[in-house]
């Protein structure tokens, strides 16, 4: 995994953010239904305010995408993806590590949807705590 490095994400990443947070949200079962156009407008939005993002590399591709809230203090991670194909391979931990240290941080907060369950397991197997419930009530 030497060969891993992470590059902000530009303008120029648009088309392939929004692809990979598009996979983000079938493999989460995300209840806000987005169209393409809908989710590269908003990875736009998102990467001119407060928010970073990061594409994690593997050349010659790239194997996901992390984005970050650079305002909240512990930082906060939105989105973490790994690609489905380079999944159980170790990347996702070792992406993780290498983010924190690209942020050079010691602590940053996630959340994690309380239906996916193969995300809990990774980000309690990485060492993470939980802190709050949220819960929403709706008709």
């Amino acid at each position: 995994m030497k060969n891993l490095h992470l590059r902000e994400g530009s303008d120029e990443d648009l088309d392939l953010l929004a692809d990979l947070n598009k996979q983000l949200h079938e493999d989460e079962k995300y209840d806000n239904k987005l169209d393409i156009a809908q989710l590269k407008q908003r990875m736009r939005d998102f990467i001119h305010t407060e928010y970073k993002s990061f594409l994690f590399e593997m050349p010659p591709r790239v194997i996901g995408y992390g984005l970050v809230d650079m305002t909240k203090d512990p930082l906060y991670l939105k989105h973490f993806f790994i690609c489905r194909d380079d999944r159980l391979k170790g990347y996702g931990q070792h992406c993780f590590h290498k983010l924190l240290e690209k942020l050079n941080v010691d602590s940053i907060d996630i959340e994690v949807l309380a239906w996916n369950g193969r995300g809990i397991k990774f980000w309690k197997s990485l060492g993470f705590q939980e802190r709050s419930i949220g819960m929403r009530y709706s008709k």
